[in-house]
């Protein structure tokens, strides 16, 4: 049962890891990337389609993105949608290409961009920390129905508390890594 409910915590902490790496890899910084543009909902024949679905994605430079509908029909309504996000981006089109070229980022859009960051990370370490939680009332319980001895829940609330300061640490080297990329020039 211990053995669970450890393997549980850390399967649901590592998700709060992932979810963060999506969360940031979203996140605009000097460089292109597809994982700005992949997220946004193109309306393909009536349905509404993430663009990494309807079209192909590529960086062909530092600061281009290049999207390649599959159907030459929907390059109007990917057009739309990226203007429509919150990127603010322009997009170029040329023919049945449309490129995203990223303007450099001032100073103070970086600074919001980690404001950003950093409470994603935030969240993200609540969560775990509500994972340690409730590892450790599942923990309680096995106490209190004699499924557990003190010195095996004792033991068990040592590991969970050491795999919420791993996971923790990892979120904060992501964290910085984010900063780090943001504040280059």
């Amino acid at each position: 049962m211990i053995d669970a409910i450890k393997k549980d915590a850390t399967a649901r902490m590592q998700k709060c890891v992932g979810s963060l790496k999506d969360a940031l890899a979203k996140l605009r910084t000097g460089r292109a990337s597809t994982a700005l543009v992949e997220h946004i909902k193109v309306d393909s024949y009536g349905t509404m389609m993430p663009l990494n679905q309807v079209a192909s994605i590529n960086t062909p430079d530092a600061r281009t993105i290049a999207i390649q509908p599959w159907d030459k029909n929907l390059v109007g309504p990917i057009e739309k949608a990226i203007q429509a996000s919150d990127l603010g981006l322009t997009p170029n089109v040329a023919g049945q290409m449309i490129r995203l070229p990223l303007p450099p980022l001032t100073e103070e859009r970086r600074k919001e961009i980690i404001k950003v960051a950093k409470h994603d990370a935030e969240q993200a370490r609540v969560s775990i920390r509500g994972v340690r939680r409730d590892a450790n009332e599942h923990l309680k319980k096995l106490l209190k129905d004699h499924k557990a001895t003190e010195d095996q829940e004792r033991g068990a609330q040592a590991d969970v508390q050491k795999l919420t300061d791993k996971h923790i640490a990892e979120v904060d080297a992501l964290l910085a890594g984010k900063e780090k990329e943001l504040m280059e020039i």
